[in-house]
């Protein structure tokens, strides 16, 4: 359920309860594009989550929401034991086909819902959620994952930031596209209104304000990926706001994009990213 660079991220936790749970499973129906085209994330990242977890070849680690396995196959190339934890079928047979490259993988991958998922009695050193955080259930996810881990056990929580940078002009000038074609969207009119990176407040809150972590820290990697048109258009269609709009407007979209893209930017757009990462530590024994 792993859902990189959604451009519904920011507000799918507000969503209804109704709409958030539909929207969470439209991943699984394009499994090999989102496989295709969702960016991977900055080493430098997987260094901090490391570094802050003392993790080393045969740590236990839990990863919810791996999606199609962006972060599941770095993780397996550092010798973790991983329990994977992803809501889709299709999502979780690709990350176990990524996975089948990785030598000597000690990856399990499972088909649940994490808010149902029964934690085993064995706690893990460490998880992660890789921008999937805010498809979870926010009454159940912070304790839940908690919950998973050892005494002093981190949590890293990864979300993604689409920042000022890159083909700005581009951006900005789609937003009119995008309220003409998915007025639902309520972000819609302000979707490519981009902050600088140095402006992104930090997403810290839910975990200093919940009682099973101690310590809250967080760390921001920055990343510019250049698209062609089709691979932007391809992206764009594996987010969720994409795939539930009605077929009509959705072509609609993805062709206007398409036009403004190859008649005013050469067919080349660049994207900078702010991937977010959160570490919450739950408290030693005493």
């Amino acid at each position: 359920m792993s859902n990189s660079v959604d451009t519904s991220a920011a507000g799918a936790t507000t969503l209804p309860t109704e709409d958030r749970l539909r929207r969470r499973t439209t991943f699984d129906d394009d499994a090999e594009r989102y496989a295709r085209t969702r960016p991977t994330y900055p080493a430098e990242l997987f260094d901090a989550f490391a570094e802050a977890t003392d993790l080393h070849a045969g740590s236990r680690a839990l990863e919810v929401a791996p999606g199609t396995g962006q972060a599941t196959v770095p993780m397996a190339e550092r010798g973790w034991s991983i329990t994977a934890v992803e809501l889709g079928v299709q999502m979780a047979a690709l990350a176990r086909r990524a996975l089948s490259a990785v030598p000597a993988a000690d990856v399990d991958v499972v088909v649940a819902p994490f808010e149902d998922w029964p934690l085993p009695s064995e706690p893990y050193d460490a998880a992660l959620c890789a921008t999937a955080w805010h498809w979870l259930d926010p009454a159940v996810r912070a304790q839940k994952a908690a919950a998973a881990l050892r005494p002093g056990g981190v949590l890293g929580v990864v979300r993604s930031h689409h920042v000022a940078g890159g083909s700005q002009e581009f951006f900005t000038l789609s937003n009119a596209i995008w309220r003409r074609y998915s007025p639902q969207d309520s972000n819609g009119s302000a979707r490519f209104r981009l902050l600088p990176e140095e402006q992104v407040e930090p997403a810290t809150a839910e975990f200093e304000e919940c009682d099973a972590f101690s310590e809250v820290t967080w760390r921001g990697f920055p990343l510019e990926v250049e698209y062609s048109t089709a691979q932007f258009l391809d992206l764009i269609s594996t987010y969720s706001q994409v795939a539930v709009l009605p077929p009509q407007n959705r072509a609609a979209l993805l062709q206007a994009l398409r036009a403004l893209a190859d008649d005013r930017f050469g067919g080349r757009i660049t994207r900078r990213y702010l991937f977010e990462l959160v570490l919450a530590r739950t408290p030693l024994a005493h």
